[in-house]
């Protein structure tokens, strides 16, 4: 496929974020931030679990997940362990949502808008064919 093309189903569709749950919060800052030069977009979260979104230099992003008691750890079983989800954006999330769900998706948070650190979004989650966790990701301006 040409780079560029256009999405014709979901509406502003690309890439936004990989979501990845830290075992280690300053070795994964060092890295993504520190070493790779991602620059932070926004953290939010509780004190207890931050969360930090960095662009990675072409407007897509990595979502680092702060570590908590329960997190998995080394040798974890648990599905999609580092990645928690994937994000694509839209530019209309309750559109692309209802398009899952008419598809037979289950949608696991209906879309909600949010302010993430200062980012203001709207954002829905469904569960994908081998129950992977994708998230629709909507900017506003």
């Amino acid at each position: 496929m040409p780079v560029g093309t256009k999405n014709e189903v979901i509406a502003g569709c690309g890439m936004h974020h990989a979501a990845v749950q830290t075992r280690d919060w300053e070795a994964s800052l060092r890295l993504y931030r520190d070493v790779l030069g991602m620059k932070p977009v926004a953290e939010f979260g509780p004190p207890e679990r931050k969360i930090m979104l960095l662009d990675t230099g072409d407007g897509s992003h990595m979502e680092l997940f702060q570590p908590t008691a329960t997190s998995p750890g080394e040798g974890s079983p648990t599905a999609n362990d580092p990645i928690t989800h994937v994000a694509l954006a839209t530019t209309d999330t309750e559109g692309s949502i209802e398009h899952v769900r008419q598809a037979g998706y289950e949608i696991t948070v209906e879309p909600k808008r949010l302010n993430l650190g200062g980012l203001d979004v709207t954002i829905a989650f469904f569960n994908g064919a081998c129950g992977e966790s994708i998230e629709f990701f909507q900017v506003h301006q």
